[in-house]
């Protein structure tokens, strides 16, 4: 496959790997999850995958998750919003999120 461009704005899309009990079960499934800026869309997400891990997305999905309300020292708070997207890999492909790119 040819290495498409790296352009800097695809470090800006991807802030980092999303690693779960879910997401590792998506991961046999030739599915991995990222936390994405909050005005990504999707054929961004699609680019910058495939620009920064040289490999072929077959399909993006995303999702905003709602952040918790949490207690600390008696005083509630709320955690942050944050996107998340699924992108689905073609057959054969993995990323490996434990290393750094």
């Amino acid at each position: 496959m040819a290495k498409a461009a790296i352009d800097t704005r695809h470090y800006d899309v991807i802030v980092g790997p999303h690693i779960t009990e879910k997401s590792t079960l998506l991961s046999e499934a030739n599915a991995v999850v990222f936390k994405v800026a909050d005005s990504a869309t999707k054929p961004q997400i699609k680019a910058a995958v495939e620009a920064l891990f040289d490999v072929k997305v077959v399909g993006v999905n995303t999702l905003t998750q709602k952040g918790k309300t949490k207690r600390w020292k008696g005083k509630p708070y709320r955690r942050s919003d944050f996107k998340k997207a699924v992108v689905r890999l073609a057959e054969g492909q993995s990323i490996d999120v434990t290393s750094g790119i």
